[in-house]
């Protein structure tokens, strides 16, 4: 199996460029979305949420490829972009047809679940101007020839929006690997975006065909699963019983039939009840499987977002020339504090992350 050689940080613009869209998270907070009078805005997207915490918790150049509707959503949007720090000179803004009869700004409503109430998520993102991207409305030679990335990200979630962005991802990826930049991509299977276009059928034929294209392959079981159809068998349902056998036999089919692929990183997480979540994670590069730190019965306040945090803290490491063992430390720590807090995206520093991963308690810091 070979092992990641990553451009060094001189010889490129960004270190880290992420392919996805970006909608508005309406959170009503404590309440539900059905009953709430009030919401809260963030911004969040699968691809971006990687991009925003290598930036705001690890300090790294970062940019985003988008496209958003030009209204004042769209600005909004833009003004949280702004915020978390992530270049967005690569976003196409798209005119606006004055109702969204032709490109809207997706939407993202969003109840965080207590105790034995899970989370609820309903997308309104139809004719986002993301989904909407085609092959040639990026110049993806300036970006990867040019301008230099030394690692590029996506996932399954855009590559469920339509079928034109599935060949924008495959566009962007072979460029990146004309250029050299390290390729990542979270299965991110989410059955709401491939239920009315031909279910995990049509999601194993979409992410088969991109997986031929990666470095870095990201997910869960169900993932793995449903977007790419390799079984985990022999799986107990206690997290703190997993036999992470049952996942190196898995991740041996997937590095063998896709012989590309240099790391497979898989977080472990047990729902006991939305609010406690036993926690973990598995690395497998150059042969060896590395695991984090496992967390059992680990407190909740809001769950999205916390694969996403995972990725980019093990992104952040081998950026960062840390060892295998340290990368998935890295991302299970960063995930674990990312679920501590609202919305979609990363609110912790390095310093806390680092922490974390020497086992400090929650002892208030003055």
């Amino acid at each position: 199996m070979a092992t990641l050689t990553i451009k060094p940080e001189d010889s490129c613009t960004y270190d880290i460029l992420a392919l996805g869209e970006v909608m508005l998270r309406f959170d009503p907070g404590e309440n539900r979305i059905h009953t709430t009078r009030t919401f809260q805005v963030w911004e969040g997207g699968g691809e971006y949420n990687v991009a925003r915490g290598l930036r705001r918790c690890f300090g790294l150049r970062a940019a985003l490829v988008s496209a958003i509707a030009d209204n004042p959503l769209g600005r909004l949007l833009e003004d949280l972009l702004l915020q978390g720090g992530v270049d967005i000179t690569h976003v196409k803004w798209v005119p606006y047809d004055g109702i969204g009869r032709k490109v809207r700004v997706g939407l993202n409503f969003t109840e965080r679940g207590f105790g034995m109430r899970g989370a609820v998520g309903c997308s309104d993102r139809g004719l986002s101007a993301a989904s909407q991207l085609t092959k040639g409305d990026i110049d993806w030679e300036y970006i990867f020839g040019t301008a230099g990335v030394r690692w590029f990200h996506c996932g399954g979630i855009y590559a469920g929006l339509s079928e034109t962005t599935r060949e924008v991802i495959i566009e962007a990826m072979e460029c990146a690997k004309k250029y050299g930049a390290i390729i990542s991509y979270d299965l991110s299977y989410r059955p709401s975006l491939w239920s009315d276009i031909g279910g995990p059928n049509k999601a194993m034929q979409v992410n088969r065909q991109i997986a031929s294209l990666v470095d870095v392959m990201i997910g869960n079981e169900e993932d793995f699963t449903a977007a790419l159809g390799f079984e985990v068998e022999g799986v107990d349902e206690h997290l703190t019983a997993l036999d992470v056998r049952a996942f190196k036999s898995m991740i041996e089919k997937v590095v063998t039939a896709y012989p590309n692929i240099k790391a497979v990183a898989t977080t472990l997480r047990q729902a006991k009840t939305a609010s406690r979540n036993d926690w973990g994670a598995v690395l497998y590069y150059d042969g060896v499987f590395y695991e984090s730190i496992l967390r059992p019965d680990l407190e909740i306040f809001d769950r999205v977002g916390g694969g996403d945090s995972f990725a980019s803290g093990l992104i952040y490491a081998f950026l960062a020339g840390k060892s295998p063992a340290q990368a998935v430390n890295y991302g299970a720590a960063h995930g674990v504090l990312a679920m501590t807090t609202p919305g979609d995206t990363s609110m912790v520093t390095l310093k806390e992350v680092e922490t974390v991963m020497k086992g400090a308690g929650a002892r208030v810091q003055r």
